[in-house]
């Protein structure tokens, strides 16, 4: 310990001494856990970040080289074992890795390749041996080698007329509309959408729809890859990946993705370069009056204003948007590729559930910024409220087609609501009518002198269309354990402060208390610290002042986006929690899996072709498999569905434990919250007034920041 206590000490001379033991306490525990510089950077990466001024590039060479002092005979490190290599080499994994050590060599944008489809070979040849491991602990017999999975990919096919290829070949389709009619879409041997039928016209703002796992991801990929086929002079930009890092300032970032005005720029300097350096050639004062003649058509002196506005609105200060984008983490790069893409207006924007990566003044505004989107817009979207803001039509992915309905999402569902009840009671009533019909032609069927009307009865039933019973949706359930009550007090913190360092005060003075009663919500901007509160609670922090009391029989649940990422991709749902929680039944497994909606066949899926929300599902169940009776749940409603999100705000009310809860989801905090504490300014404090205040003092902020 005394070695890299040493090194820390070396590499960070103003750290604190609590602050110190902290990182070498995680070190000490996770010395033997840690996989590679990754997982250390995870464990302890954002601590040393933020008492120094070190990139992130900085921090992880030295989670490097710590984990080599913990591991001295780590397989990543140079000095260590030589591997001999026992396969060929594959060049197409050496290009992908050059591409990530020469940024230039990387689109800013990657919108055709699925990240989901990609194999790690490094954890696919640990899960191998794993998996082998475990067989040859069951049986005597030699393991046999464990097959590679195979890798599913997306496919699409569509039907095009005629006369819009003829347009295309010659180059004259003008239309800004997009139709994409009677297309399929699988995803290996599993059909997402069959004859389908998509149109988007020009300035409309759609919001997709539909449970988790049926396709939305999938078709937005398709569209972006132009894999379903589009005009080709519609320019299409999908916000999927976050912005690679560079020294690029985020201001400019933004600023590049302008094409246009860049040439006209850069051109501008050459020509100033030439005429400086005494080229008197006529033709180059001509250009460059032509170039100013652009540049102010095209309003350019206007565009970092623009684009400040735009940032500002996402949550950048003045102090970020002038940082290079190598110094953001991934959520803020996420927020970068959100704000190129709304500075660059594309004829079509595909945004995957963009208030994920945002907290609730970022989605406040950007509900306000996309209310005048001038070109067109789809936006797949779990927030309700936020789909009640935006979107001017509505398209609902089911049952392997699409159904469009015009208005925002309040709308859609009662319009839905009505329709079913209309066809069920049309179908009832043709069921009544098919049986009256039947029953007069069975008594007759014989009878000489009603031979001519039985015929005619059975004509008609021939005639009558066949209307099937309208499908509804397997209601979404999810059940939280039951809990045994406990005397008070539960759980308090008096007088807390925290600090990664003395100049970096997280927040001072917070009081907190909470019961198996409580259901409080915790809101803030991002980096308020909420997370770090929630560390705390749950002791997995110590506090640099100030007391944390709990019940000796307090066990907590903790549910984070971060357990959902982490979980074992190579395995089934069951198998995850056989391993976690070993000695149980086969039905327990899938009974607990099955409490969250995680049933059938799908408990059976490897975790790695589950789609964002059947994993949280899944994150849930294991949480629970240990029967907590106090939840911590941070941000639990990314990439959950729109029924899901209501089913959790149940789920939550009818737990007979205490809740503490971080959201952005308004709907949620409304369904659930007792008790709203605002996290900010280096303190948390209780609002009366609830979430109604809470949204007012946001707007308000938001106004003043305008003017």
């Amino acid at each position: 310990m005394a070695k890299y206590g040493e090194y820390l000490k070396k590499q960070f001379p103003l750290i604190d001494e609590d602050l110190k033991k902290y990182v070498e306490d995680i070190l000490d525990n996770g010395a033997g856990e840690f996989e590679d510089e990754e997982e250390v950077f995870e464990a302890i990466g954002e601590v040393l970040q933020g008492i120094s001024e070190k990139t992130e590039d900085d921090i992880k060479d030295i989670c490097s080289q710590l984990l080599h002092m913990l591991q001295p005979d780590h397989q990543g490190m140079n000095n260590g074992p030589r591997k001999v290599l026992d396969a060929p080499i594959h060049l197409a994994s050496m290009t992908s890795n050059l591409t990530e050590t020469q940024p230039e060599l990387k689109s800013i944008w990657l919108q055709t390749r699925d990240d989901n489809l990609k194999v790690d070979a490094k954890k696919l040849e640990k899960a191998e041996a794993k998996l082998q491991q475990k067989q040859g602990k069951r049986s005597d017999v030699k393991a046999a080698p464990v097959a590679a999975p195979v890798l599913q990919t997306a496919t699409a096919s569509q039907v095009t007329s005629k006369k819009d290829s003829k347009l295309e070949a010659k180059g004259t389709n003008r239309t800004q509309d997009i139709r994409i009619e009677n297309f399929d879409i699988a995803y290996g041997d599993r059909v997402l959408l069959q004859g389908a039928d998509l149109v988007l016209a020009f300035g409309r703002r759609y919001g997709l729809v539909g449970r988790n796992g049926l396709g939305k991801t999938t078709l937005l990929r398709m569209i972006s890859a132009k894999q379903l086929k589009i005009p080709s002079h519609i320019s299409i930009l999908h916000v999927e990946q976050e912005v690679v890092g560079d020294d690029t300032i985020a201001l400019q970032s933004v600023l590049e993705c302008d094409f246009v005005r860049e040439g006209l720029l850069r051109r501008e300097k050459e020509i100033n370069a030439s005429i400086s350096n005494g080229a008197t050639d006529p033709a180059l004062s001509s250009e460059l009056s032509e170039v100013y003649a652009q540049l102010e058509n095209i309003e350019a002196d206007k565009a970092p204003a623009r684009a400040s506005i735009i940032l500002s609105g996402l949550g950048f200060t003045p102090e970020m948007q002038a940082r290079a984008t190598r110094t953001f983490s991934g959520g803020w790069r996420m927020r970068l590729a959100l704000a190129r893409a709304l500075f660059s207006k594309p004829d079509l924007l595909l945004l995957d559930e963009p208030t994920n990566m945002l907290d609730i003044k970022a989605i406040i505004w950007l509900e306000n910024y996309l209310q005048n989107w001038p070109t067109t817009l789809l936006v797949v979207s779990h927030d309700r409220n936020f789909l009640d803001t935006v979107p001017t039509d509505i398209m609902h992915l089911h049952s392997q087609r699409i159904d469009t309905y015009r208005g925002n999402y309040e709308q859609f569902h009662k319009t839905k609501t009505e329709k079913h009840k209309n066809q069920q009671r049309e179908f009832e009533a043709q069921q009544q009518h098919r049986a009256h019909v039947q029953e007069f032609i069975d008594r007759f069927r014989y009878n000489a002198n009603r031979a001519s009307s039985v015929q005619s009865k059975i004509k008609m039933l021939e005639k009558l269309p066949e209307l099937k019973p309208v499908e509804k949706e397997v209601d979404v359930t999810l059940r939280f354990p039951e809990t045994e009550p406990l005397s008070p007090p539960i759980l308090q913190i008096n007088e807390v402060g925290f600090y990664y360092s003395k100049d970096k005060v997280i927040f001072t003075n917070v009081n907190l208390g909470a019961t198996l009663e409580s259901r409080i919500c915790i809101v803030g901007d991002n980096g308020a610290g909420k997370t770090t509160l929630l560390k705390i609670i749950m002791g997995i922090l110590s506090p640099t002042s100030g007391l944390r009391s709990v019940h000796r029989g307090l066990k907590f649940g903790y549910f984070s986006q971060h357990h959902v990422d982490q979980l074992e991709m190579n395995v089934n749902s069951v198998e995850l929690l056989q391993k976690d929680y070993p000695g149980k039944t086969i039905e327990e497994y899938r009974r607990q899996l099955g409490s969250f909606g995680v049933s059938g066949d799908l408990a059976l899926q490897t975790i790695g072709s589950l789609s964002g929300g059947q994993k949280s599902r899944v994150a849930f169940a294991r949480m629970c498999m240990g029967n907590p009776n106090f939840l911590v749940l941070d941000e639990p409603t990314n990439h959950l569905d729109i029924e899901t999100i209501e089913a959790l705000g149940k789920g939550i009310n009818k737990y007979t434990g205490g809740v503490i809860l971080v959201s952005h989801d308004e709907r949620l905090i409304r369904m659930v919250c007792k008790e709203l504490w605002i996290c900010g300014g280096g303190t948390v404090a209780s609002i009366e007034g609830g979430f109604d205040e809470y949204r007012k003092i946001v707007e308000r902020e938001l106004e003043a920041a305008n003017k």
